[in-house]
């Protein structure tokens, strides 16, 4: 059992030197491309896949605001209807 606790205790002493490291060498901002004074430089277009895929999620919510605005204003007028309607029992 201590054996196992060993390794366990120097495979998280590895991996929090990793961590560490990595957050103060700043290679978690390799991925993006520099700068004269190495700051990151992020464009400021998104990718074309990334705005066709805004694009149809945003259709799809109107569609969907569209079906709920329209079921919504179907339930009033039935419910107006409902009771503009007189029944058997009042006598008209």
């Amino acid at each position: 059992m201590a054996f196992l606790n060993l390794v366990l205790l120097v495979f998280i002493a590895v991996m929090a030197f990793n961590m560490w490291r990595n957050r103060n060498t700043g290679r978690w901002l390799d991925q993006y491309p520099t700068d004269a004074n190495g700051n990151p430089i992020i464009s400021p277009s998104p990718e074309p896949e990334l705005q066709r895929e805004v694009d149809l999620l945003r259709e799809r919510i109107e569609v969907l605001e569209r079906i709920i605005t329209e079921d919504r204003e179907a339930k009033r007028l039935s419910a107006e209807i409902e009771s503009l309607r007189v029944s058997p029992d009042e006598g008209a």
